[in-house]
């Protein structure tokens, strides 16, 4: 038996009233989705622990099987491991964001979703000017990057960018948990304000206010951590894996899981991401592993964005763009290949942020019997014959591994 998971990152949501209390998986047109649910079983998943940040990260970590609170360190180590980038012992590694701030208020998270090589010439520029032995930016994707602070502490309250549009940027900067902590705590909010003098007027964001789009006008730091032990999906459960994903974190994730990282030509984290040719990857990547984690981001940009009509668009894009081809391809296959459907977390578009709602998932293994659910999302989940699971549930009942 092999097995390919899909996560559709963020998918979940709430009810929403303009489309009678429905949630964004009951409007969307899922009959491939739906169709595996109708073979298969499903349940809800608390993929995020309670006493837990709900991000991707700790998700993502808990979808594979570890104990967050033994291995979460942050999702900065994670994203540096897909970067390349070394973190030696004692270094602090943090995401980094490009935000636009507009009247003093976070605007957005991502400077309007700045492209790559834009942010590259914004990153390097304050390398120039920011970096020294202590500290150092590293280019990533997009609105995303790295800050690596030498023998940093991380006794630090972090407030994600994502969480708070609207807010005062001011109210939400770093604040140290303790005495220890103060010096790092200075360091980031100082360097937060200069990057604000550095880039305001940048060439690169003069540009982008006269083409009407955000300007990247601070950097943002949160979630970090230093590097993570964890043992291997080999180590862990006897299996190779591979991960497809457009975003660095959980090309990371896949890194310290011992996985290989297929990069797919046109994977952005967005809606126009390069759904085919992650679907093919999958498919092939199968051939040779025994399980492909296969990862998209772009119904949480639309849940972060709350933009419902867009997440719709996406999650009937993942429909029949990926599961469609994935379905019909592995049942050529001379191996049987267990496919689950779920999200990492929920991501209601009506909050704009990640929350800890317990999230559907669908096993379909064509070994085993179907339970009575017929359709996918919140509410139908909640009858699979799975029940409500949580911790290292999902991974053992997917590989039908008893718990250790």
């Amino acid at each position: 038996m092999k097995y390919i998971i899909i996560l559709g990152d963020g998918m979940s949501d709430h009810p929403i009233g303009k489309f009678g209390d429905k949630t964004p998986l009951q409007v969307a047109h899922i009959p491939n989705i739906d169709k595996l649910a109708k073979m298969g079983k499903c349940g809800l998943f608390q993929s995020v622990p309670l006493d837990m940040p709900p991000g991707s990260e700790v998700a993502n970590l808990a979808v594979l099987g570890y104990n967050v609170h033994k291995v979460y360190e942050g999702r900065g180590v994670l994203e540096g491991a897909s970067m390349g980038v070394t973190i030696n012992k004692g270094d602090l590694a943090m995401r980094c964001n490009l935000i636009c701030i507009e009247d003093e208020k976070i605007k957005n998270h991502s400077a309007g979703h700045i492209s790559s090589e834009e942010s590259h010439i914004l990153i390097d520029f304050l390398n120039d000017r920011l970096a020294d032995e202590f500290v150092k930016f590293h280019k990533g994707i997009s609105f995303r990057h790295l800050l690596v602070v030498k023998n940093g502490n991380n006794d630090l309250v972090f407030t994600p960018p994502h969480d708070v549009p609207g807010t005062l940027f001011k109210d939400v900067m770093i604040k140290s948990k303790s005495k220890s902590g103060e010096d790092t705590c200075n360091l980031l909010n100082d360097l937060i304000l200069r990057s604000q003098e550095l880039l305001k007027d940048h060439p690169v964001n003069k540009k982008r206010i006269a083409e009407g789009k955000n300007s990247a006008n601070s950097v943002w730091f949160w979630s970090s951590g230093y590097k993570p032990s964890m043992r291997t999906l080999k180590d862990k459960y006897g299996i190779s894996g591979a991960v497809i994903s457009a975003v660095d974190i959980i090309k990371g994730l896949g890194i310290f899981a011992g996985m290989d990282v297929i990069e797919v030509e046109g994977a952005t984290g967005l809606t126009d991401t390069n759904y085919e040719g992650k679907a093919e990857a999958a498919v092939e990547a199968i051939k040779t592993h025994d399980l492909v984690y296969l990862h998209v981001e772009a119904t949480d940009e639309a849940g972060h964005a709350g933009d419902v009509e867009l997440k719709i668009k996406a999650l009937e894009y993942l429909d029949s763009r990926i599961v469609k081809y994935v379905l019909e391809e592995t049942s050529k296959l001379e191996e049987d290949v267990a496919i689950a459907v779920l999200p990492d977390h929920s991501t209601p578009c009506e909050v704009r942020t990640h929350t800890h709602d317990a999230v559907p998932f669908i096993i379909y293994n064509p070994r085993l019997e179907a339970d009575k659910v017929n359709e996918y999302n919140e509410e139908s989940c909640k009858a699979g014959g799975f029940g409500l699971i949580k911790e290292d549930d999902f991974i053992r009942t997917l590989l039908e591994q008893n718990s250790k």
